[in-house]
């Protein structure tokens, strides 16, 4: 469990979207922390790189891009206390078949946040 805005951070710190992101090797934005309209590219695991752009954004509720200029995934955060919430990847229909890609990164998601709560792993490491 963790609060919302502990989860916030790190989807939305492009340092960190290697970590919990199966298909991200690197990324290069123009923001560490996205904002609507971000830029910038991805690196996949296929070793190519893609544009992307935040094409939508709530501040620690909801953020949506595109990747090679096709809309992909969105990033849906639902409060549910102050110590809990719950995060959604949205996609469209066509998309399906990634719902297994999201699937680990919501996994890899909720052992970042085990680790830093453990203390294993410093979000502090990432200020740079």
């Amino acid at each position: 469990m963790a609060p919302s805005s502990f989860v916030w951070r790190i989807i939305t710190d492009t340092s960190l979207w290697p970590q919990w992101g199966p298909s991200v090797v690197d990324v290069n934005c123009i923001n560490r922390f996205i904002l609507y309209g971000s830029k910038g590219s991805v690196k996949t695991v296929m070793g190519f790189s893609l544009a992307l752009t935040i094409t939508s954004l709530k501040k620690e509720r909801e953020w949506t891009w595109s990747v090679g200029g096709i809309n992909a995934t969105g990033h849906r955060i639902i409060p549910i206390n102050e110590d809990c919430c719950m995060l959604f990847f949205d996609m469209p229909i066509w998309a399906i078949p990634y719902s297994i890609i999201c699937l680990i990164a919501l996994n890899r998601i909720k052992k970042l946040v085990t680790s830093i709560k453990n203390k294993d792993f410093d979000l502090e490491d990432f200020t740079n």
